[in-house]
């Protein structure tokens, strides 16, 4: 019968002590578990325990823990010199190389050594679980605990039930993961599990706008990072991963998922890596660094308005009156007629549409049209979006209007959604997704998203706070517009959106 994770007599084995392993072996000492660590390379290894060592030395130093607790933490881990040295460990995780042919390797020779009832758990953050356990004799012991780097800063884990997996198996990594101190979430095998599934909503979309000409990376990231919350902007993060990790993960999910058109990779992500312009490991990305840190082009001052009148379209009232307002208080020159003056600047505010599309739809001068994005992120950066016809003086009094308050604004070109509605519907989207394939359930899909990508959150709270009915409408016009299938709403969505009830609401 296995043991009981939360046992003192507990012992897991680590196989690989790289960044991850070292980062596994110590979360598990600290929560009190004996570890057995092993990397092919014996340096590797000892360098792996000096390193654990010395952060339960920084913890004990910074008040985290009692020098007593740090030495028992360190002498809880022990190096072994080969695979052997597993022989007699409840569960084994592996940390190696993401390489399939490796791994069925490694795996089939591992399950010769451990014990029958010997749990075997793959790190892997983007292959297959179902295909690793198909090298071993008995996949139904073998599962994911997928752990995100850095490890002891990262709280999140997913524990990953391949196609043949037991329940018990399961069960108790979500066992050893809560005495790691971790939060571990149940997810089932699917391409990305969850939390990677979930982040090429952000990345990709981010990419693909960029290709169109909609707005440049910098320009994009001001837009997500100080306008719609998030931490970074998606360049800053795919700089910060390192392109030849985000995409070729981006790519494997694509292709996993039978080519999937929400998981389609730009082409210009391709090219970069081509490149060589990964990031900030190799001093150039998408941003240029300097002792380790991006250097970002100082922001344009905002043009000054040059008072001429601005009509404000009440097709959206909602958006109306939050525009309305920031002119009265800026103090810009409101046209109130019923329809705009002949020298007015015209502002719609879509949820969705593109600015022609709004343009052409309500009967207006699209050279003097400019849309505002008052759906994301409005009282902390505007967007304001032009059609490709609109008169450079029109989107400059229009600019200069909507910052007089201090709030900063970035122009972008024309595109449905503008740059925040799009991510963030793509993002909710993809969280339908998971949701409705039963990959995870609701709740943890939400708590996942959060812990292992820092996002403001979840996506179907995301959606909730915006409104399902209003995701809805986003997606349809970009749907409508580009004909792409990878904006399809997903049925999730759209009945919770007509029900009027929330993302959050699992199925009866």
């Amino acid at each position: 019968m296995p043991n009981d994770p939360n046992s003192d007599s507990y012992l897991l084995g680590v196989l690989g002590a790289g960044a991850m392993g070292r980062g596994i072996a110590q979360v598990a000492a600290a929560g009190g578990m004996r570890v057995r660590l092993f990397d092919a390379n014996a340096d590797v290894a000892k360098d792996a325990h000096t390193f654990i060592g010395s952060m339960f030395n920084r913890a004990a130093e910074r008040g985290r823990m009692t020098a007593d607790e740090a030495a028992a933490a360190l002498g809880r881990v022990e190096t072994v010199s080969g695979m052997q040295g597993f022989a007699e460990c409840d569960a084994v995780i592996e940390a190696i190389v993401e390489n399939l042919d490796v791994k069925h390797k490694v795996l089939s020779e591992l399950e010769g050594i451990v014990r029958a009832d010997a749990i075997i758990a793959s790190n892997t953050s983007s292959l297959s679980v179902t295909t690793i356990a198909s090298a071993c004799k008995h996949p139904e012991r073998v599962a994911g605990f997928h752990f995100f780097n850095p490890v002891p800063l990262m709280p999140l884990v997913e524990v990953i039930a391949g196609v043949l997996t037991e329940e018990w198996v399961c069960e108790a990594l979500m066992k050893i993961g809560r005495r790691m101190t971790r939060e571990p979430v149940r997810v089932n095998d699917a391409p990305g599990f969850l939390v990677n599934q979930v982040g090429r909503g952000f990345n990709i979309e981010a990419a693909h706008m960029v290709q169109e000409g909609i707005g440049d990376t910098v320009s994009i990231d001001r837009i997500m990072r100080d306008g719609a919350g998030f931490r970074m902007g998606p360049f800053q993060l795919m700089d910060l991963t390192g392109l030849d990790v985000t995409h070729p993960a981006t790519v494997l999910i694509y292709q996993q998922a039978f080519d999937e058109p929400r998981f389609r990779p730009a082409m210009m992500m391709e090219a970069r890596t081509r490149a060589g312009r990964l990031g900030r490991k190799t001093g150039a990305g998408f941003y240029e660094y300097k002792d380790g840190k991006a250097v970002e082009a100082e922001e344009a001052s905002a043009p000054a308005y040059d008072g001429r009148p601005i009509w404000v379209s009440n097709a959206e009232p909602e958006g109306r009156d939050a525009v309305v307002a920031v002119l009265k208080e800026t103090g810009a020159k409101l046209d109130v007629g019923e329809t705009p003056g002949s020298n007015s600047v015209i502002l719609v505010t879509p949820i969705g549409d593109d600015a022609t599309t709004c343009a052409v739809a309500q009967g207006l001068d699209a050279k003097r049209t400019v849309a505002v994005d008052t759906l994301i992120g409005f009282e902390r950066r505007r967007t304001l979006m032009t059609t490709p016809i609109t008169d450079p003086a029109f989107r400059d009094a229009a600019h200069g209007a909507l910052s007089g308050d201090g709030v900063p604004v970035t122009v972008v070109r024309d595109g449905p959604g503008f740059v925040a509605q799009r991510i963030v519907a793509m993002i909710c989207n993809v969280g339908c997704s998971v949701a409705q394939l039963g990959v995870a359930a609701p709740d943890d899909i939400d708590k996942a998203v959060t812990l292992g990508l820092n996002y403001p959150y979840g996506p179907l709270t995301f959606g909730d706070r915006i409104g399902p009915d209003r995701i809805l409408r986003i997606l349809e016009a970009i749907h409508g517009l580009y004909r792409d299938p990878r904006y399809r709403p997903n049925p999730w969505l759209i009945r919770r959106a007509k029900l009027g009830v929330s993302l959050l609401t699992p199925n009866t």
